[in-house]
C-alpha cells in the first residue's frame, strides 16, 4: 500500500532527485541486527521513496546503491547486497512496466555477477521506451571518477579529435547521456553524512543539497516531502542574477517599528494602531500605501483574535494578510500555510515550558521564514533563532520584569532583520 502524501499548490517539484543510500549498517547495529540485515530495510525504504517521488511528479529518481569501493566490504555483506539486487530486479520489473518507468544502470557491468548483469541489460532494453515518462537510475558498481574515465576512454576509442571535444560531447559519453533530465536538481544523503562521495560529479554542478540525519530505513516518504518543500523554497540562480526583487527595508527602522507595535504604549499620541502597523508593513515588505493600509487592517484584526486565543479566526485574517503580501512581492508561498505557521508560532511562545516552547517556536520560525522568503531551512536558522530570542525578551518585559528586556528585545529584533536582509537581499 502506497503512503499518501501531497504537496501544497505551487510547490516547485524537482525533475531529478539523486540519493546516496546511507546508514543501513548503523541502523542495523543499533537494533542488534547483523549489518547486512540493514540493507533489506533500506531496500524497503527505497521502494516507498521511489513510488512517492513518482506520485509527487518527480521524473527521474537516482539511487546510489553500491560504489566501486564497496567491493572491499566483507564477502557475506556483498553477497547479501547482490541477493537484494536479484530480488529487486525480479519484483520490480512488473512495476516498471505498470508505471512506465525506464530502468537505467549507472556504473560498470563487467564486475557484477553474470545473472545480475544479464537481467540488468534485459530490463534496461525492455523499459527504454518509457524514458520520456519516468527514469529510475540504479547506480551499482558506480564511481564518479570512474564514469568520467570511462567517458574519456570512449572518446579516445572513437578517435575524436581534440578540437571537437566540448561539454556536450563529454555529456554524450556519460552514463546519463540520453536522458531528458540528466542533471539532479536535488541531492539527498541520509545518515548525517555531508559529502557527495563522487556521485554524478559532472551532472551535479548546480544541484541543491539536502542532508538528513536519519538513517535510510527511517527516511520515510514524509521526509522526502519535507526535502522537496525545502528545495522549492530555494532561489536558484545558476550563476546569474536573482529572479526575486530585492527587499530594501532598513533593519534598524523595521525593528524599532515592530518594537513599538509590541509595546503599543510607545506608539506616538494621536496615531491609530492601524496606521502605525501600516508604516511597519510598508517598510518591511515595500508595499504601496494603499496595500499597506489594507494589510495593516487585517494584521491588527488577526492580533486582536490571537489575544483572545481565537486561533482559527486569527488564521483566517492572517491568510488574507499574506495573500496581499504574496500578490505584491511575487513569491510562491501558500498564504494558508504561512498563516497557520504564524499563528502556531504565537501559540508556542505563550507556553509556560520555556525550553520546550522556544525549541518548538524556533522550528516553526525556520519553516515560516523559509516559506515566505523562499530560502532553505538551513539559511533561515540564524534569523529564526534571533526572532525567538526577541520574543522571549518581549514576554519577560510584558511580565513586568523590567524595561531592560524591551531594550534586549529591540537588539535581537535589529539582529533578526539584519540577518534576514543579508539572506534575502
Amino acid at each position: 500500500m502506497k503512503d499518501s502524501i501531497s504537496l501544497p499548490k505551487d510547490t516547485v517539484i524537482p525533475d531529478h532527485i539523486a540519493m546516496i543510500l546511507d546508514g543501513n549498517r548503523r541502523w542495523a547495529r543499533a537494533r542488534g541486527l547483523d549489518p547486512w540485515q540493514g540493507h533489506y530495510y533500506g531496500f524497503k525504504a527505497v521502494e516507498k521513496l521511489a513510488n512517492a517521488a513518482r506520485d509527487l511528479g518527480v521524473h527521474t529518481f537516482t539511487v546510489w546503491a553500491f560504489s566501486t569501493e564497496n567491493w572491499d566490504r566483507p564477502k557475506r555483506e556483498i553477497d547479501a547486497i547482490m541477493d537484494l539486487f536479484r530480488r529487486a530486479l525480479k519484483e520490480k520489473e512488473k512495476e516498471f512496466h505498470r508505471d512506465r518507468v525506464a530502468l537505467v544502470h549507472l556504473g560498470r557491468k563487467d564486475r557484477l555477477p553474470e545473472d545480475i548483469r544479464k537481467e540488468l541489460i534485459r530490463i534496461e532494453a525492455d523499459t527504454a521506451k518509457y524514458k520520456e515518462n519516468h527514469v529510475f537510475n540504479l547506480a551499482v558498481d558506480y564511481g564518479g571518477r570512474d564514469e568520467i574515465v570511462r567517458a574519456l576512454k570512449g572518446i579516445v576509442a572513437d578517435k575524436i579529435s581534440a578540437e571537437k571535444i566540448d561539454d556536450k560531447l563529454i555529456e554524450s559519453y556519460l552514463d546519463t547521456h540520453d536522458q531528458s533530465y540528466p542533471y539532479p536538481d536535488l541531492f539527498i544523503r541520509t545518515s548525517g553524512e555531508q559529502r557527495t562521495s563522487g556521485l554524478l560529479p559532472w551532472q551535479m554542478v548546480y544541484s541543491e543539497f539536502h542532508f538528513e540525519t536519519e538513517h535510510l530505513p527511517d527516511f520515510a516518504p514524509e521526509k522526502l516531502r519535507e526535502a522537496i518543500l525545502d528545495f522549492s523554497r530555494r532561489r536558484r540562480r545558476f550563476g546569474g542574477n536573482d529572479i526575486v526583487e530585492h527587499f530594501a527595508f532598513d533593519p534598524k527602522l523595521t525593528a524599532k517599528l515592530e518594537l513599538s507595535w509590541w509595546r503599543l504604549a510607545k506608539i506616538p499620541e494621536g496615531v491609530r494602531l492601524r496606521d502605525y502597523a501600516k508604516k511597519h508593513i510598508k517598510e518591511q515588505f515595500g508595499l504601496s500605501s494603499k496595500l499597506a493600509l489594507e494589510a495593516a487592517k487585517l494584521l491588527v484584526e488577526a492580533v486582536a483574535e490571537e489575544k483572545d486565543e481565537k486561533w482559527d479566526k486569527a488564521k483566517g485574517k492572517m491568510k488574507s494578510f499574506y495573500q496581499i503580501i504574496k500578490d505584491e512581492i511575487k513569491l510562491a508561498f501558500e498564504p494558508q500555510i504561512v498563516a497557520s505557521m504564524e499563528v502556531d508560532f504565537e501559540k508556542s511562545m505563550l507556553k509556560k515550558d520555556s525550553i520546550a516552547a522556544t525549541s518548538e517556536a524556533e522550528d516553526i520560525a525556520r519553516n515560516h521564514l523559509a516559506e515566505v522568503y523562499r530560502i532553505s531551512v538551513l539559511q533561515a536558522a540564524k534569523a529564526a533563532h534571533l526572532r525567538v530570542m526577541a520574543g522571549v525578551e518581549k514576554n519577560l518585559a510584558l511580565a513586568g520584569l523590567g524595561d531592560e528586556h524591551w531594550q534586549r528585545a529591540e537588539d535581537y529584533l535589529q539582529k533578526y532583520y539584519k540577518a534576514l536582509k543579508e539572506r534575502v537581499a
